[in-house]
């Protein structure tokens, strides 16, 4: 099972970024998988999940910013986020469960300048 998170950048405060998760090694139409967010020395946080019957939930913070999706076709997760704010800076990595164990993908940076 692999993840790669990638598609970060530096973008001004206002723009908008396409994160891609791109997975192999598990059935991704059946899967559910998390974007988290890392900001400089701080934890890693749930941003948006798509669940395994394609449900998508999304963290108070960036509600009505941030949308997720699956292509279960070309196994990939996307998370769109728009309106980017500085707090938005920091390493976006996907994760997903696959028979009993948590795999996390190598991340990607953003970071939102001013």
């Amino acid at each position: 099972v692999q993840l790669q998170a990638f598609g970060g950048g530096v973008v001004q405060v206002g723009g908008s970024l396409r994160l891609s998760c791109k997975t192999s090694g598990i059935n991704l139409r059946i899967s559910a998988v998390e974007w988290y967010h890392q900001a400089p020395g701080g934890q890693r946080d749930l941003v948006a999940n798509v669940t395994r019957a394609g449900n998508t939930n999304y963290a108070d913070p960036v509600k009505g910013r941030v949308s997720i999706s699956r292509d279960g076709v070309r196994n990939f997760v996307y998370l769109q986020i728009n309106s980017l704010k500085p707090d938005d800076t920091g390493t976006y990595y996907c994760g997903t469960e696959w028979r009993g164990r948590y795999y996390w993908g190598r991340g990607t940076l953003v970071t939102v300048s001013s």
